[in-house]
This record gives structure tokens, C-alpha cells and sequence, in this order.
């Protein structure tokens, strides 16, 4: 049911376009970002600072672009002062590093870089809002990969949140900053980043939501999905049918009713 059977890409052995039922999907004429926050974040600047209303939403998307440009849209809605956070960064002293290496690679282009499950050179913060823990901390308290909390206070070397996910909810912890390293990346150089290992988290990639529980779930699909049993796992995040919306936009801007999925074809038989 809300198959496409007939539509097949390249290369491909099985059909894998499949129609969203109508009763999921966004439609706007306009901005798509402004449509999908009022959806999953309706009355925002009456509930912005409320922990329940926080924890059980979240707008999901395949890639970090895509996710960023929703994160600062609804930080901008927050009406509190915001905080900047700004990263040491640094090229290891190791062997397989070439002698000219900081020559070659200044500070200024380190900061331009990201890496998967990495905190950004400049992360932008305000009391309020949610946050998702990008390395393990300290678990016999909570703070382990995909923690989501929010921000209650923010200091220059620490913040202040409390826990929203897991099993220490309602505690109140600080972060601080660490020191983090890239591995595995394809620069020819290991990265060194003295960062506070946070995000923003209103919205967030679909591999990152992995584990999560939702009551309300977006899915915007500016892009389709890239990855086997991606679009499964942004779909099972919600717990019922009736708290998932979804908003497909076609390549000419106007919003669609297909999207692409890898492997699981039956989806919505699972919600």
C-alpha cells in the first residue's frame, strides 16, 4: 500500500520509489523550513523553554546542511541573548604529518572543517535551548552519546543543562570542554579540536536520531534519503502514525508526494 511499483532508477533491481499517503505529508507555497517548524514546534514562543514539550520532537533530515540551516532557524526564534563558543583547533604532531603542515594548513582553514559527529569550530548557544551530547562523558550520570538536554546556563568554560533523555532525567549536569580528534577522515592530517562536544537539537541527522524515542516527528526531505533503511529508522523514531509529518521537496522547489527508500518498502505496515 502507497507503493509506486512500477518506478525504477538506474541500475536498480526492485522498485524503490514509494508515495507518501497523503494524511503525512506538508504542503507550502512557501518557505519550507518556517511550514515544517510550525508543524512540530507549534506555539514555539509559548513552550521554547518547557523540558516535556522539548524532548518529544525533533525534525529529522539525511544530511548536516540541511540540519544546521534548521537548527538556526528556530535558534533565532528563541528570545534569549545567545552565546558564542569558538574552538582551539590544531594539526597533531605526529609522523605521518608532513613537517609544513601548519603552513600548509592555517587555522583559519582548520576551522572550516567537519567531521561526522564532530562539534563545528563556532557553536552558537542560548538558555533554552536543546542540546545533543556528541561523545560519551560520564555515563554512571547520563551524559553519553545522543543525550539530549537543555541549556540552563552558560558559562565560559562550562555549561550548564539539564537532562531531558535516558535514564538521569531531570538532573541537573555541566559540559566542558574537551579535547577531540578526527579519525579515519580523508584529510591528510589528524585534527585536533578543543570544543565543547554539543549541538543544537531541534533538529537532527537521521543517523544521529538512532535510539530516540519521539512523540512528534518532522522528516524533511530536501534531499532523498542515501543510505539502506535510513528512511525506516527516521520513520520508527515516532510512536504513533498520527505524530509524523513529512515535507518532500522536488528539485524545482515545490513540494512533492515521492521519495526514494532503500530496502524497506513497507514501511508504514510498521507504525
Amino acid at each position: 500500500e502507497g507503493l509506486l511499483p512500477t518506478n525504477k532508477g538506474d541500475g536498480d533491481s526492485e522498485p524503490t520509489w514509494i508515495e507518501i499517503p497523503h494524511e503525512l505529508l506538508i504542503y507550502t507555497d512557501g518557505p519550507k523550513i518556517p511550514a515544517l517548524v510550525n508543524c512540530i514546534y507549534p506555539q514555539f514562543d509559548q513552550y521554547y523553554f518547557n523540558p516535556e514539550y522539548l524532548k518529544e520532537r525533533a525534525i529529522l533530515a539525511p544530511t548536516n546542511d540541511i540540519v544546521d540551516d534548521i537548527n538556526t532557524h528556530i535558534l533565532n526564534l528563541v528570545p534569549q541573548e545567545s552565546k558564542e563558543y569558538l574552538s582551539a583547533d590544531s594539526i597533531s604532531k605526529c609522523l605521518d604529518t608532513c613537517n609544513d603542515a601548519d603552513v600548509l594548513y592555517p587555522v583559519e582553514y582548520l576551522n572550516t572543517l567537519n567531521a561526522n559527529n564532530f562539534p563545528q569550530h563556532r557553536v552558537i548557544l542560548k538558555i533554552g535551548v536543546p542540546i545533543i551530547l556528541l561523545r560519551n562523558l560520564n555515563q554512571s550520570i547520563g551524559l553519553c552519546n545522543g543525550t539530549r538536554l537543555i541549556v540552563t546556563n552558560l558559562g565560559d568554560n562550562i555549561i550548564e543543562a539539564i537532562i531531558i533523555t535516558g535514564s538521569n532525567i531531570g538532573e541537573k549536569v555541566y559540559i566542558p570542554r574537551i579535547n577531540l580528534t578526527t579519525r579515519g577522515c580523508k584529510w591528510p592530517f589528524i585534527l585536533n579540536r578543543r570544543q565543547f562536544p554539543v549541538k543544537v537539537c531541534y533538529a537532527m541527522t537521521i543517523n544521529k536520531s538512532q535510539g530516540q524515542t519521539l512523540t512528534n516527528v518532522g522528516i524533511y526531505l530536501k534531499k532523498p534519503v542515501f543510505t539502506h533503511g535510513q528512511l525506516y529508522v527516521a520513520i520508527s523514531r515516532v510512536t504513533s502514525k498520527s505524530g509524523l509529518k513529512i515535507l518532500i521537496e522536488n528539485e524545482d522547489g515545490t513540494c512533492g508526494n515521492q521519495t526514494r527508500n532503500i530496502v524497506y518498502r513497507e514501511i508504514f505496515n510498521y507504525i
